[in-house]
């Protein structure tokens, strides 16, 4: 697999406590989330069922599924309330010259 660096945006572009979707190519978006303690990246559909999680919100390190509540964990990926049970792709995140960069 030939893994790459996308630039997600500047750390200024997303306030702590929010998600900014990033489109990657072929149909895939990533979600870029804001915590404390830095930033992380999961992939923005829910896996219980084809939802962008982007229109849910951001409660501490859980994302919420707006379609049937389904939350997930950003730091891991791992489904945390049902009816969610598959966890979410994660994607390592670094900080360059202020600028988001996620290894995909």
């Amino acid at each position: 697999m030939n893994d790459s660096r996308l630039d997600a945006g500047s750390i200024n572009e997303i306030k702590p406590g929010k998600m900014k979707r990033v489109d990657v190519g072929n149909g895939k978006r990533i979600l870029i989330c804001h915590l404390d303690d830095g930033f992380y990246a999961v992939d923005d559909m829910c896996t219980h069922e084809d939802a962008s999680l982007y229109l849910g919100c951001l409660h501490g390190d859980r994302v919420h599924c707006s379609l049937h509540g389904g939350e997930f964990n950003v730091r891991t990926g791992e489904a945390v309330t049902e009816p969610a049970e598959t966890p979410l792709q994660t994607y390592p995140v670094s900080i360059a010259n202020g600028r988001i960069l996620v290894q995909v």
